[in-house]
């Protein structure tokens, strides 16, 4: 009988470590909501994935996915939805392929959002955020001193244990072998994702993303890229964004609602014109169809904060390289007085693509305060130049020039809701704070 338990201990074994060699990257949470949340993996080969969940509460209680098969046009990815969930639950979950349990040296949880509304304050709640993640592959890297390091620096992310991620473009970095093939595009973003550091970070917190130029296409990419759709593709596939694209036009474009918080995730390269296309009749980041659901989707909201994702800077003052007041002030411009116009409070840019960190603070005419918090660079090479470029919105002491994440914890009653912005290193380290509270 011993002989037994002692044969069947090794077979479970050697089966866990079997069906733990079939995964590339994750488990990854997607998005998360009150009734379901997706959730994402990646094998090296063909196989059937699916999630298994229950209540932290009640281990009993197991519910599955529905099984999905992984296959090399999708890069070998699978998004299963966890549904239905009961709000504000937090729930445990595990990874099976083809059949077997995965097993995991970390936590695979999630929780539901609440149901608050009409009944208690909004729960408290911190968002993360970073930009720029180059991680190394020497073949395909520029000759010389490694551009990507310090990937320590999701260990730290992890354990502040942000409730969702937000990540603000070039979270991944294509090379020239990448650019222009479905080899190329899917290999990078593989890559990247499997990067032993962020495997915690992405198996319990709630990942949202937007991009920039270096995972759309070559450097400065604008709407001219040829190969726009197969980057939308591998966009797709590799990320967990509630919806892809606004009103029937194409791009990564979305929006959602985290307890009291609107969040806007903005494309600035599908539709952009070219940064240096002097006699382009309409210049733009976002294109006609994206500006205007823009613009009335903020109108609309009601939410104590608005939070836009995009790739690029917005209020600082600077005119150079790819801050939105050097190539495309008009659509800026018309941005900024739309929201002045219509008196919209409580307006957070959140961007990156600098490789500096620094928040910018804009009061406008009707005594309403914008915010832009640029957040860079997670593991990309930093700007020496940073401390010599002129701000006059930069909020003093808060220009970082080291690998670094933010985070935003809301908190308070439901009409006096205030935003902690605190930025840290790579070890952790708190590097600078301020705190912000709702206009009324």
């Amino acid at each position: 009988m011993k002989h037994l338990f002692v044969l069947a201990s090794v077979f479970l074994a050697f089966s866990l470590n079997a069906q733990h060699k079939l995964l590339r990257s994750g488990p990854m949470l997607g998005y998360v909501d009150m009734r379901e949340v997706l959730l994402w993996a990646q094998t090296k080969e063909a196989a059937t994935v699916q999630f298994e969940y229950w209540p932290a509460e009640q281990p009993k209680e197991i519910r599955s996915t529905p099984k999905v098969r992984t296959e090399a046009n999708a890069g070998f990815t699978a998004k299963c939805v966890a549904s239905p969930l009961e709000p504000g639950v937090k729930y445990e979950y595990r990874l099976m392929i083809n059949g077997k349990a995965v097993s995991l040296p970390y936590p695979t949880t999630f929780s539901t959002q609440s149901l608050w509304q009409f009944r208690t304050d909004p729960p408290s709640f911190t968002v993360a955020a970073g930009s720029c993640n180059y991680v190394n592959e020497t073949v395909y890297d520029r000759p010389g001193k490694p551009y990507g390091s310090e990937h320590e620096v999701f260990t730290s992310l992890a354990q502040k244990k942000p409730d969702l991620m937000l990540w603000l473009g070039d979270n991944t970095y294509l090379r020239e072998p990448d650019w222009s093939t479905r080899t190329g595009v899917y290999h990078r973003y593989t890559h990247t994702r499997s990067l032993p550091e962020v495997q915690p970070l992405l198996a319990s917190t709630a990942h949202y993303a937007t991009w920039d130029d270096h995972d759309f296409g070559p450097n400065d990419s604008d709407g001219t890229w040829v190969h726009k759709g197969l980057s939308l593709e591998a966009f797709q596939i590799f990320w967990g964004n509630p919806s892809f694209g606004v009103e029937g036009a194409p791009g990564i474009t979305s929006a959602f609602k985290y307890n009291d918080v609107d969040f806007f995730l903005l494309d600035n390269r599908y539709h952009r014109t070219p940064d240096f296309c002097k006699t382009c009749p309409e210049r733009t980041q976002l294109g006609k169809t994206q500006l205007k659901w823009f613009l009335e989707a903020l109108s609309a909201s009601s939410a104590p904060f608005k939070i836009v994702a995009i790739g690029g800077q917005v209020l600082t003052s600077n005119e150079a390289h790819e801050t939105y007041i050097n190539l495309y002030k008009e659509e800026r411009d018309l941005i900024l007085a739309h929201i002045e116009r219509e008196n919209i409070k409580n307006v957070v840019f959140m961007t990156g693509d600098r490789h500096f960190t620094e928040l910018s603070a804009l009061t406008n005419s009707k005594g309403n305060v914008l915010y832009d918090l640029t957040t860079s660079s997670l593991t990309a090479g930093i700007y020496s130049g940073a401390a010599k470029e002129q701000n006059q919105y930069r909020v003093d002491g808060t220009l970082t020039t080291v690998h670094n994440f933010s985070t935003l914890h809301f908190s308070g009653p439901r009409k006096e809701r205030v935003m902690e912005i605190k930025v840290w290193d790579k070890d952790g380290k708190e590097l600078w704070s301020k705190t912000i509270n709702s206009q009324k």
